[in-house]
């Protein structure tokens, strides 16, 4: 791996087929994290916290579902809520928005990653798992024109490929991360 700029936030997007690899991320994440991870996930907007009851039983670190001003915690790994986009005030701070649907998605990966760019700049990472729409792609560029560090999952290791494979096309990215090495890649920061 390239060195390392100093990294304070990761972002992870999926939609259909990325929950396993979120899940084996997070079973061998070391237990005490020294960035904040944010995971935007596409769900149903009826589903509640049981993403966040879900994660919770394969990991020590908090798994928090994100509320309007949440504090921004180094040692925790946080879940955008359905139907909410999520927002980074600042370095300290996460808000909620419920305007409309970007990519048919509310939250909206897009949205989470343009504004986790404009505060964290190069000191940030966004990951971009498996999908079925292009939600993340655009959002992935802008991190990079940012520059901000773009890891992508290897769409042959991808359950729904159509997300992660557009980002590769379109995006010059900085790594292709397998499902089985996405947690390494994280500890070693």
């Amino acid at each position: 791996m390239e060195s390392q700029k100093n990294i304070e936030l990761i972002v992870i997007g999926g939609s259909a087929g990325s929950l396993q690899v979120i899940i084996e991320m997070i079973k061998n994440l070391n237990d005490i994290p020294k960035i904040p991870i944010v995971v935007v996930v596409h769900r149903k907007a009826q589903s509640g916290d049981i993403l966040r009851t879900l994660l919770q039983q394969f990991t020590k670190i908090p798994v928090i579902e994100v509320e309007d001003k949440t504090e921004i915690d180094n040692n925790a790994i946080y879940i955008v809520p359905a139907d909410y986009h999520l927002l980074f005030e600042n370095k300290t701070n996460m808000s909620l928005d419920s305007s409309e649907k970007m990519n048919y998605s509310r939250p909206s990966i897009d949205v989470t990653f343009r504004s986790a760019a404009e505060i964290y700049g190069e000191n940030m990472i966004g990951v971009l798992l498996s999908g079925a729409n292009a939600d993340g792609v655009e959002g992935l560029c802008y991190i990079k024109k940012n520059n901000g560090q773009v890891w992508i999952q290897d769409p042959e290791t991808a359950e729904v490929e159509y997300m992660p494979k557009h980002a590769v096309e379109e995006i010059d990215y900085d790594q292709i991360i397998k499902p089985d090495n996405l947690a390494d890649y994280i500890n070693q920061l």
